[in-house]
């Protein structure tokens, strides 16, 4: 029987340079209880990842713990940066309309309205992968505050590159495009 691609990656992750420990992949009840208790869906490449094998230890999220402060905090993190933007930086995105005067009252619009937006599921770190559209191949964003890069155009290109894997493949040409978390826009925004 031939390995999966996720099997293979796997194989490779233990061996790179930057080396990844693993625990045993994810059950479905295990996906189901997660994707449950933390209101999204892993999406598919992620989910097939995950169950092949999950990686542990700090900074990546360990989806079995009972512990779930920690992945609530990691989930929140691109929340609380923009929120830190709006305050501090004069952060606002044209299509929020007017921004109230108050901040109080400008960070609880932003808060609300990016309720609306794909959640970003943490896959190490500041590393994070929108749950919408729930298909293979979204991207991998870097997100710091309002600071918002590709890190990967998809999960396996993400590996290679944070862990130095061999094999890397040409960037495409487009990257699958995300409602809300436009690259392109947030740094010209962020840099205007």
């Amino acid at each position: 029987m031939k390995p999966s691609r996720w099997s293979v990656l796997v194989e490779l992750l233990k061996n790179a340079k930057q080396s990844v420990a693993f625990a045993e992949g994810l059950s479905d009840s295990e996906v189901e209880r997660a994707e449950e208790r933390y209101e999204f869906q892993f999406p598919p490449d992620l989910r097939e990842f995950l169950q092949t094998a999950m990686p542990k230890g700090s900074p990546f999220p360990n989806w079995r713990s009972e512990q779930q402060s920690e992945i609530r905090d990691m989930l929140r993190l691109p929340i609380h940066g923009v929120l830190f933007d709006v305050e501090r930086n004069d952060f606002w995105l044209p299509e929020w309309g007017p921004k109230p005067i108050q901040i109080a009252d400008a960070k609880m619009v932003a808060e609300e309205l990016m309720g609306k937006a794909p959640r970003l599921i943490p896959v190490y770190g500041p590393r994070m992968i929108p749950d919408r559209p729930c298909l293979a191949g979204n991207p991998v964003f870097s997100v710091h505050q309002t600071d918002l890069v590709y890190w990967g155009f998809d999960l396996d290109d993400y590996f290679r590159h944070e862990f130095g894997v061999p094999e890397l493949k040409p960037w495409p040409t487009e990257i699958r495009r995300i409602e809300f978390w436009d690259v392109d826009r947030w740094q010209s925004l962020r840099w205007r």
